[in-house]
């Protein structure tokens, strides 16, 4: 008999853990070629009205989308979808519904069997209460034949749910005519993942879909489960197939009572950093994140299961654009940790897939308070290297209490406070300086390790011409003297200023 497995990366290696699925008939016999339903009934309803109403509310309630470039990938979950539908379909809803995909390769990683490599199915159809999902026999048999990364073994698909419960939301979602491509990895070897990767290279593209079925943490409480699924998540967005596994011995290392995987389909998502390494202008959006715990009324926070869904796109130049929406979404951030730093309390909780894309994009910015007109705080950051709303909810709290220039800002205070917010657009190299328009464009100026900026006001305040613009930015904010900017990296960006009404 084979062993039900699920392999854990741990700090010195794999760790083989043995886990028993809640849910699902064992050992189903198949009628015919086709795969039938295992878990309907279980994870997700069998009564196909009851199906589509559940993923179609589920797709209407998650995360917006779509996302502005083709998404050629996507990590979600795959527990029942009590537990993990709503992450699922914010996952899925950055998927343009109209687009063509010609295939969904679905990359899942075995719950129950370790044959050393991957198993595609072959033979017949996936069926869902839905419908027939027709899987793209040519690829696969193509793919079989691969004999040193993997087999047609059906044993791995029959009662596997992870393939199984993507389909409903492929089925809801995608308006146009779609083949699969399912994949079992029973494996837990990096080398193997990396052959099997090399195989699926030549699919990789715009034409196709790649799905990775995974949760993430299993079974630490759910604060330490909040901490452990970032850290994952950051690792696998690098796009570093070997950052992605350092994060994963990090976070054993960690001991966290409890936790037995940072993710259960590590093979998987491995697969995919190794189809992704080194493809150009993709970006990885992490667009939604819960656990079980926060599900009510059955969530248990002591012992949880993490639930991501991450994109994966073609990036996009776009115009920088925050709504009238945004704009008031960062100043209630801003005024609640203001308020929360003055009070001395922890600053409120932020969940990323309550935003929309544009403020989850890495930004820079500024917050200045002011206190019946005069200034009483005012600290920010050039460097998008967070997201929008956690650069803006940290800053406000720090231009309240931590500006050297002012004694922090008092509780008494709060309601003669008012807030003004300055988001810095993502820099755009530029080829001639004829393309800075002063008054607009703020400037950066980088040569090595050296760099300088100008906000776009500095240039109106000044009243300096375009090459005291320049000399000025290179000498006074970059030391690589007045002409240095001849022989450096010029960059533009804009800022984008607001403020609270009625204060």
């Amino acid at each position: 008999m084979k062993m039900r497995l699920e392999i854990v990366p741990a700090l010195l290696g794999f760790v083989f853990v043995l886990v028993f699925p809640a849910f699902g008939r064992m050992n189903a016999p198949l009628d015919d070629t086709d795969r039938k339903p295992a878990v309907a009934g279980s994870f997700y309803p069998a009564d196909p009205a009851a199906l589509r109403n559940m993923v179609s509310a589920f797709l209407e309630n998650g995360q917006k989308g779509p996302l502005p470039g083709t998404v050629r990938a996507l990590v979600v979950p795959h527990a029942g979808y009590v537990f993990s539908g709503s992450v699922a379909a914010s996952g899925y809803n950055q998927v343009q519904a109209d687009y063509p995909y010609a295939r969904v390769f679905i990359l899942a990683s075995s719950h129950r069997l370790d044959l050393g490599k991957a198993s595609v199915f072959t033979e017949g159809d996936y069926l869902t209460p839905l419908g027939r999902v027709e899987v793209d026999r040519e690829v696969t048999a193509v793919l079989s034949g691969t004999r040193s990364c993997f087999t047609g073994d059906p044993e791995a698909h029959r009662e596997e749910h992870s393939v199984e419960v993507q389909l409903p939301f492929l089925q809801v979602r995608l308006n146009k005519p779609f083949k699969i491509v399912p994949i079992v990895l029973a494996t837990q070897t990096p080398s193997v993942c990396r052959k099997i990767a090399e195989a699926l290279k030549p699919y990789f593209t715009k034409d196709n879909l790649f799905v990775v079925s995974a949760d993430f943490s299993h079974y630490p409480s759910a604060d330490d489960a909040r901490k452990a699924d970032a850290a994952t998540a950051e690792g696998f967005c690098a796009n570093d197939p070997d950052r992605f596994l350092d994060v994963l011995r990090s976070n054993a290392r960690l001991g966290l009572p409890g936790l037995v995987t940072s993710m259960c389909a590590w093979p998987a998502a491995l697969t995919l950093l190794y189809l992704t390494e080194g493809v150009a202008d993709l970006e990885f959006t992490r667009v939604d994140s819960k656990n079980s715990g926060d599900v009510e009324p059955y969530g248990d926070k002591s012992r949880v299961v993490g639930y991501e869904a991450i994109a994966v796109s073609e990036r996009e130049e776009k115009k920088f654009e925050l709504s009238a929406e945004d704009r008031e979404v960062l100043l209630r951030i801003a005024r609640a940790s203001v308020e929360a730093a003055a009070k001395a309390e922890p600053l409120p909780g932020l969940t990323p897939g309550q935003y929309a894309p544009i403020l989850r994009e890495p930004a820079g910015a500024f917050v200045t308070l002011r206190k019946n007109g005069d200034l009483r705080g005012c600290l920010g950051t050039f460097e998008p290297r967070k997201p929008l709303f956690q650069v803006v909810q940290e800053i406000a709290a720090a231009s309240a209490v931590r500006d050297i220039r002012f004694p922090p800002v008092r509780p008494e205070e709060l309601d003669k406070i008012r807030i003004e917010i300055s988001v810095l657009t993502p820099r755009r190299k530029i080829k001639n300086i004829k393309e800075i328009e002063l008054g607009k464009h703020g400037l950066y100026i980088e040569k090595g390790n050296q760099h300088g900026t100008f906000l776009p006001q500095v240039a109106a305040e000044t009243g300096w011409t375009l090459r005291e613009f320049l000399g000025h930015c290179a000498q006074d904010k970059a030391g690589i003297g007045w002409n240095g900017w001849k022989q450096a990296d010029i960059y533009v960006y804009e800022a984008l200023i607001f403020e609270e009404s009625g204060r």
